[in-house]
């Protein structure tokens, strides 16, 4: 038996690879940080926004990022890799600035769907770039070293952004704005198109809408589905009451099925007068089950850094760095100066029941230390009636419950996927796709479930960092099979299409994560002092996911097999 040769990976191969770590670094160093300064007060630096506009930026600006790929993937088939990629980086470099100058919802919108495109421009062109410069001999291994690059990228990128972030968020910023400028180098200087110029076939936009209405639905079909979940985001935020959504979704509902009443079943008609049709309907019902896999995902970026701070003592941590000061110092930094004066408007504002105690727990977190409400309350009373001993309680409450910083835990997702990925691969590669594929969400929603277990634990900081590594198994057991999983039942003719509009589900799932994300954090983890609950709620729906796969295997995907043999059969007679 002879065996195959390996084909050497090209230069153009791993300059893309390089320009994936700098881009994940930008990324990363924003994203994992971006609930933190979102809701942390402007006189800290952050934004104050509430729970809900946090959640819903967090969920509808990564939607179009994911969104926008099947579009701008078609341009940069037709007019250049390298075109797209510069184009990329003119998008994003001053847009990640700019997040950090602005200071108003409307403002940090704009730039953050500008961060969005930019990356959506990006995507498309560097997995084309490893698809090109691989073959069947490496195809495996390129890929592999590709992923291995977003995590080393996704692993370093907070620690990067953590550590400047004591200085000011400004220089998150600037940080993420120079990764994306260091960019420019190897894509000006080293970067070979893996495609003839002279010579771009990329689909026009036309084929490209037309793919879309096959495999997904036709503009009807679209209509109906993004005005539902922009109405109910729109209640998620509390912009509308839950009485308005009702009222709004009944005319919605109805105002198309009257439509569909005097619509054609024609998809050659004007879209206006076309009947709502979905495309291939197994494949869509798989991609609604599998964005409650993503929704449930997101969360370790979107909640659990603010549940950290919040909630989660992490001082069993601190303890045990003890002995490395200077770690410690870069892990749980605290400035003792911006404490004793947080400390004091703290003690004037409870004196004056501006605010309560639970408010003002709420408020020292952001501080970088969790101090319980008794003895906050005992130590703020003593503050008001001596402004001076603010400076004693600071350096006992740093001895005493300093807390190391949200980005550092959430690392070890990042780290163990570099380290377990290869092994946990080769171990479940023997198995099926679909028993993978929900064992994989079942460990999911098992390790939200011991986030939750995390508040109020002696061990918190041990505890949270073995939900993230429960988490982190399960994403490397389920991820790579949801796709392998999409092979099993789509048309044999249509393998590569289907494949291309699979991360339609990541889309979703992060469209429904950020609000979902901001009403139980605002609603069950903090008005009703749930912070437990709210993971439980978070998890059951990871428990859902699995089930509705099962039932979609049994169901859906089968008769969608069956339907395709039945075709074949006729087509062969």
């Amino acid at each position: 038996m002879s065996q195959v040769t390996r084909t050497p990976l090209p230069r153009t191969f791993f300059v893309a690879n390089t320009m994936e770590i700098f881009e994940r670094l930008a990324w990363y160093g924003f994203f994992t940080l971006s609930s933190l300064y979102m809701t942390s007060p402007a006189r800290q630096g952050g934004l104050g926004f509430s729970e809900q506009e946090r959640g819903l930026l967090q969920g509808m600006i990564p939607f179009f990022l994911y969104l926008f790929p099947v579009l701008t993937g078609a341009l940069a088939d037709r007019y250049g890799y390298r075109k797209m990629f510069l184009t990329s980086y003119l998008i994003m470099c001053p847009s990640y600035f700019i997040l950090g100058q602005v200071d108003s919802f409307a403002g940090f919108f704009i730039a953050f769907m500008g961060v969005a495109l930019g990356a959506a421009c990006f995507k498309p062109v560097v997995t084309g770039t490893i698809a090109r410069t691989t073959d069947d001999t490496n195809r495996g291994l390129g890929f592999g070293i590709f992923y291995m690059m977003v995590n080393i990228g996704g692993f370093l990128g907070p620690f990067i952004a953590g550590y400047v972030r004591a200085i000011s968020w400004d220089w998150v910023f600037i940080m993420s704005s120079f990764w994306i400028a260091v960019n420019f180098i190897p894509a000006l200087l080293f970067y070979k198109e893996p495609t003839d110029p002279k010579a771009q076939t990329g689909k026009q936009l036309s084929a490209v809408f037309a793919d879309i209405q096959q495999v997904l639905g036709n503009v009807r079909f679209a209509m109906l589905f993004f005005g539902t979940l922009v109405i109910l985001m729109s209640y998620g935020a509390k912009w509308i009451s839950g009485e308005t959504t009702l009222i709004i979704y009944f005319a919605w509902f109805i105002g198309h099925f009257l439509w569909d009443l005097t619509a054609k079943a024609n998809l050659k008609a004007p879209w206006y007068r076309q009947k709502i049709c979905l495309g291939n309907k197994p494949f869509v019902i798989y991609l609604l089950i599998l964005s409650g896999f993503w929704m449930v995902y997101q969360q370790i970026f979107i909640t659990l850094p603010i549940f950290i701070r919040d909630f989660v003592d992490t001082s069993d941590l601190v303890i045990m760095l003890g002995q490395y000061p200077d770690l410690l110092s870069f892990l749980a930094p605290v400035d003792i100066h911006t404490l004793q004066t947080e400390l004091v408007r703290l003690s004037q504002a409870v004196a004056t029941n501006e605010i309560d105690i639970n408010q003002a727990y709420f408020e020292l977190v952001h501080s970088k230390v969790m101090v319980p409400v008794t003895e906050l309350k005992l130590g703020l009373a003593a503050i008001a009636q001596d402004p001076s001993i603010a400076v004693d309680y600071s350096q006992t409450w740093i001895a005493q419950h300093r807390q190391i910083n949200p980005e550092y835990l959430i690392g070890l997702n990042f780290l163990s996927i570099v380290v377990l990925q290869v092994m946990i691969s080769r171990f479940i590669e023997r198995f099926q796709a679909l028993p993978i594929l929900v064992a994989g969400t079942i460990i999911i929603s098992l390790g939200t479930a011991l986030g939750g277990v995390a508040h109020g634990m002696v061990m918190g900081g041990f505890m949270v960092l073995t939900s993230i590594l429960v988490f982190s198994v399960g994403e490397m057991v389920a991820s790579p099979k949801s796709q392998e999983y999409v092979a099993s039942f789509a048309p044999h003719d249509k393998k590569a299409m289907f494949m291309g509009y699979y991360f339609v589900s990541s889309a979703i799932g992060f469209l429904l994560a950020g609000p979902l994300s901001g009403f139980l954090y605002s609603e069950v983890a903090k008005n009703a002092h749930r912070p437990d609950l709210m993971w439980y709620i978070i998890g059951s729906f990871g428990l859902v996911t699995a089930v509705g796969l099962v039932l979609f295997h049994k169901f859906g995907a089968t008769q969608s097999q069956d339907v395709e043999q039945q075709q074949e059969t006729i087509e062969a007679t």
